[in-house]
């Protein structure tokens, strides 16, 4: 009765670790529904409608094809269009993941949950319902995921043959030795043990006590496996491809330099400029706002496209582009070989003027995270060959992959949310796995098409949701760590089914030869015993993995 109770012990053990790994499963698979849902919120429920000359607030579901929609300050656009009259700053971070608001013109097109800014746009509908871009993104989620080859566990696999070939031993064992005139109750007893000592428990316990424990250290260090066949997965990557903003670069601008012309120095140039662009909500404005340092600011004025006006300290302050200056017959001149060179590496020129003057010139970027190169090098080390993938333009795109010591040629700019799975499925043709890492709203469905999808924990929550791994923090070592996790991870799975089958390979013809004699089911059961601890030992030292440090092939 005591080899009972342990019996009915490891098949409890080994059912609660496999339920409990399905149950996190269906529980991601509802978190990314939950969050497709989130995001289909994001269009508007109704638009201004304009017919013979009447504006009309009218359901969504009403606005046909050629309707003309106006949208005022702050709202969402509501339809997929193109504008035919006013000019405003539109934010697609959701759609191209760039911070920096779109400057749109009678003729440019807007896309649909994208947010207006501080103009008036009078929009032809063009594309409804599931023709618009949000509703395309929550398809090519959907379809990815549903897609997306599940990964057999290998302990399956095997299964399907050891059952089988375990009960034609085990019968022959007892035709065997009953018809040998040995006796039915010795051959009873030699079946008994061939089917104890092949009881699967370590073969059981071998993926599923794995991947418990290398769940458990990924947590540790601020990763969270979603999906157990994630180790599996994450095992032979040959490429990784990174998205730009927000992922490998701070995702806001910040002020990278500062020239003066003679009789002003950097930081008060900084405090002029910072002061004059404190009335504006431009995310170039928001990152110069911390240096205003308290100056007295009046008669603000801020110019579509331009710039802004103000005065400062009494006097007459103008920050903005070089057209801007110009258009207010102020020679930006002196500092243009500098602010060309910024241009060049992909920087965002404010000019300032005071008084009539051109006084200095300002360079905001979006500059790469701290530890971004150092992520990318271990990565290469690891083996896998790293893109870099964004919806930005190709001039800032191979800037900062210069930065991450990545060739022009690796390099994939201006990819809208369907262009980034596009270029994802292109790789995994190739041949080899695929890993995308992103944190966006526009990089869900790249996520979902790769092999593996990681998400920044500062990311999305549809990023979050699609991902087979998130990162707790926005830190890129991390992705290199969770590469190093999934192989030792399938390291320690294959070695545990070694050990399994070593075992049985041995025990099974020893217990079908009679060599245990009348002992055949004590001896058995001790002996899988031992095969069940070797296997939960082995798995255990994943909890002690170094992930940090430099990353060498396996």
């Amino acid at each position: 009765m005591q080899h009972g109770t342990h019996y009915f012990m490891d098949a409890g053990i080994i059912l609660t670790l496999i339920t409990l790994g399905k149950f996190l499963e269906v529980r991601s698979k509802g978190v990314a529904g939950a969050a497709i849902e989130r995001l289909l919120d994001l269009a508007p429920k109704t638009a201004r409608v304009v017919r013979d000359g009447v504006e009309a607030e009218v359901p969504l579901a009403e606005v046909r094809r050629g309707d003309r929609v106006r949208v005022r300050p702050g709202e969402a656009i509501p339809v997929d269009g193109r504008v035919i009259e006013g000019e405003s700053s539109v934010d697609e971070s959701m759609l191209t993941g760039e911070s920096v608001p779109v400057e749109k013109r009678p003729g440019d097109r807007v896309t649909g949950a994208t947010l207006n800014g501080d103009g008036v746009l009078l929009v032809e509908a063009q594309r409804l319902g599931r023709e618009t871009a949000l509703e395309g993104i929550v398809r090519m989620v959907r379809e990815a995921q549903g897609s997306k080859a599940g990964v057999q566990r290998l302990a399956d696999r095997i299964a399907a043959y050891f059952v089988p070939i375990v009960l034609g031993i085990a019968v022959a064992t007892l035709l065997g030795w009953g018809l040998s005139g040995l006796g039915w109750g010795r051959a009873v007893l030699n079946a008994a043990a061939v089917l104890i000592i092949a009881c699967p428990c370590a073969l059981g316990l071998a993926t599923p006590m794995a991947v418990a424990v290398a769940t458990g250290r990924g947590a540790r260090a601020g990763l969270l496996v979603r999906e157990a066949s994630a180790f599996e997965r994450m095992d032979r990557l040959a490429t990784v491809v990174l998205d730009k903003t927000g992922t490998v670069t701070e995702g806001k601008p910040r002020v990278t330099d500062v020239a003066a012309v003679d009789g002003w120095d950097r930081a008060g140039l900084l405090r002029l400029a910072a002061a004059a662009e404190s009335g504006s909500e431009h995310p170039l404005a928001r990152a110069l706002a911390p240096l205003a340092n308290g100056a007295a600011v009046s008669d603000f004025q801020a110019v579509r496209g331009g710039g802004v006006r103000a005065r400062v300290d009494g006097r007459a302050v103008l920050v903005g582009s070089e057209r801007f200056l110009r258009d207010a017959g102020i020679d930006p001149g002196g500092l243009d070989a500098v602010a060309r060179a910024w241009e060049r590496q992909a920087k965002t020129v404010l000019r300032v003027a005071a008084d009539g003057r051109a006084v200095g010139a300002i360079a905001l970027a979006d500059t790469l995270k701290p530890h971004g190169r150092e992520a990318v090098d271990a990565l290469r080390r690891m083996g896998a060959e790293v893109f870099l993938l964004t919806g930005d333009n190709v001039t800032t795109a191979r800037a900062i992959a210069e930065e991450l010591g990545l060739p022009a040629a690796n390099v994939f700019a201006g990819v809208l949310p369907d262009g980034k799975a596009a270029k994802v499925a292109q790789l995994r043709q190739r041949g080899g796995r695929v890993a995308m890492v992103g944190d966006g709203l526009n990089d869900a469905p790249a996520l979902a098409a790769a092999d593996v999808g990681i998400a920044l924990g500062t990311g999305t929550d549809l990023a979050k949701a699609v991902a087979d791994v998130v990162i707790a923090t926005g830190d890129l070592r991390a992705v290199p760590r969770a590469l190093r996790l999934g192989r030792a991870t399938l390291a320690a799975i294959r070695q545990n089914l070694f050990w399994a089958f070593a075992y049985n390979t041995i025990g099974i013809p020893l217990a079908a030869l009679g060599f245990f004699g009348t002992y055949g089911p004590l001896i058995a059961a001790l002996a899988m015993s031992l095969s069940s601890v070797t296997v939960v030992a082995r798995s255990s030292l994943l909890a002690r993995l170094k992930l940090e440090g430099s990353a060498t092939h396996p």
